[in-house]
C-alpha cells in the first residue's frame, strides 16, 4: 500500500505549508521604523535622560533598555502578522529559552574555552576568521539548538515561514543577553549611544537568525541533503562574522566613534537579509504548490480507490471470456467488454421469450411463422416445433 496522501489531502497540506504571508513584508518595515524611532527619542527628544543617574539605578535603567528593542520587534512583528500569527506563548517561550542558552553558553564558550579576546584582534584576518568560525558558528548554533529542541516538532510549526519567526525570536533572546552584558560590564551606559548599540544588536541578530530560520523551515518540510543544515548554519555565521568585522573596521574608536554609521549599516542588513529570506520562502511555496497540482493532475502521490467488481451474467461464451476476472474501476476496455456481453445475454433471453409469447396469443402473424425456421437454423441446430 502506498504511504501517501490522497490527492485532496496532499493539496490541502501543500497549501497549508506553503501559505504566503504578505503582511510580513510590512512587518519588517514597521519594525525597523519602530526601532529607529526608539533611538531617535533618546538621542533627539530626550538626549539627557538618565544624566543624573549613576551606579545601580543607571544599570537598572540600562537593563530595561536592553529588553526594549526585542520587545518592539516581537510586538510589532506579531501584530503585523495577525492573519496567521504564531501562539504568543510559543514565541515568547523561544525568546526566553534563547536568552537562557546564550546566558549559559555564550561567554563560557567564546571567552573561556576559545579565549577569543586574547587573539582575535591581533590582525585583520584573525579578526575576520575568528568572527566567522568561532563567534559566528557558536552564536548561530545556539539559535539552531533553541529552535530545534523547543518547537521544531510542535504541531504549531506548520509553515516554512515559522522557521524564520521562531529563529528571529531565539536571535533576539541572544541579542538581549549581549545587551545585558554590555550594560553590566560598562556599569551602566549613556542611554543615547547605548540605545543605538542595543538596536544594532537586535537588528543584526534578528537578521542572522532569520537566515538560519529559512534553512530550518526547509529542513522541516522538505527532503534535504545531509549537508543542507550545516551549510545554512555556515552561511548565517558568515553574515554574523563579516557584519561585526565591517562595523569594527569602519566605525572608528574613541572620539571618532560614529554609532549612526553602524545603525545605518545594521538597518540595511536587516531589510535586505530578511527581505531576501521572505522572497526565497515565497519562491519555495510557489514551487511546492506547482508540484502538488502537477502530481494531482498526473495521479502521482494519490491512493487509488478500491477496485470495484462489475457484475455480469455468464450466459454466452463471449461474456464468460470477458468475465474471467472482475473488471476494475477505471479499466475501460474491460468495462466495454462487460457491457457487450450483457447486451448479448439480453438478446439471447429476448429470443427465447419471443416464441412463448407468440403461442399464448390468439394467432401468430405470417412474418413470425416465416422467421421461426431461420432462428432454428441459427441456434443450436436442433429441430424446432412449427406452429
Amino acid at each position: 500500500m502506498q504511504s501517501t496522501y490522497p490527492s485532496g489531502d496532499e493539496l490541502s497540506r501543500a497549501e497549508r505549508v506553503s501559505r504566503n504571508h504578505s503582511g510580513l513584508w510590512v512587518a519588517i518595515a514597521i519594525t525597523v521604523v519602530g526601532l529607529l524611532v526608539f533611538t531617535g527619542i533618546f538621542n533627539f527628544i530626550l538626549p539627557h535622560f538618565g544624566d543624573n543617574l549613576s551606579g545601580i539605578p543607571l544599570i537598572l535603567v540600562g537593563l530595561v533598555f536592553s529588553v526594549i528593542p526585542a520587545a518592539i520587534w516581537l510586538y510589532l512583528f506579531y501584530r503585523m502578522d495577525r492573519l496567521e500569527a504564531e501562539p504568543k506563548g510559543l514565541v515568547i517561550g523561544v525568546f526566553v529559552v534563547g536568552a537562557l542558552v546564550a546566558a549559559a553558553l555564550h561567554d563560557f564558550l567564546i571567552n573561556d574555552v576559545f579565549n577569543v579576546s586574547a587573539w582575535q584582534y591581533n590582525n585583520w584576518w584573525g579578526h575576520l576568521l575568528g568572527g566567522i568560525l568561532i563567534v559566528g558558528v557558536i552564536e548561530m548554533f545556539m539559535v539552531w539548538a533553541t529552535v530545534r529542541y523547543t518547537v521544531f516538532n510542535n504541531p504549531e510549526f506548520n509553515e516554512r515561514v515559522d522557521g524564520v519567526i521562531y529563529s528571529v525570536a531565539a536571535g533576539l533572546g541572544l541579542a538581549t543577553v549581549l545587551n545585558f552584558n554590555y550594560v553590566v560590564r560598562s556599569h551602566g551606559v549613556d542611554l543615547d549611544i547605548g540605545s543605538i548599540r542595543m538596536v544594532i544588536n537586535a537588528m543584526a541578530y534578528a537578521s542572522f537568525a532569520g537566515i538560519m530560520g529559512y534553512f530550518i523551515g526547509q529542513v522541516r518540510f522538505e527532503k534535504t541533503p545531509v549537508y543542507y543544515m550545516p551549510a545554512g548554519l555556515a552561511l548565517a555565521a558568515a553574515f554574523d562574522g563579516v557584519f561585526w568585522f565591517l562595523l569594527d573596521r569602519t566605525a572608528g574608536s574613541g572620539l571618532n566613534y560614529n554609532p549612526w554609521g553602524n545603525l545605518i549599516l545594521a538597518t540595511i542588513i536587516a531589510i535586505v537579509s530578511l527581505g531576501l529570506v521572505f522572497w526565497l520562502i515565497e519562491r519555495s511555496n510557489e514551487e511546492t504548490l506547482r508540484v502538488a497540482h502537477r502530481n494531482i493532475r498526473e495521479g502521482v502521490g494519490a491512493i487509488a480507490p478500491m477496485p470495484m467488481p462489475v457484475p455480469a451474467t455468464y450466459t454466452s461464451d463471449t461474456s464468460a471470456a470477458a468475465m474471467d476476472k472482475p473488471a476494475l474501476a477505471g479499466d475501460t476496455s474491460r468495462l466495454e467488454t462487460s457491457t457487450a456481453a450483457a447486451d448479448v445475454a439480453a438478446a439471447d433471453k429476448k429470443s427465447e421469450d419471443t416464441p412463448a409469447a407468440g403461442t399464448s396469443a390468439a394467432g401468430t402473424s405470417a412474418a413470425g411463422m416465416l422467421a421461426a425456421p431461420d432462428s432454428e437454423e441459427k441456434t443450436s441446430g436442433q429441430p424446432g416445433s412449427a406452429p
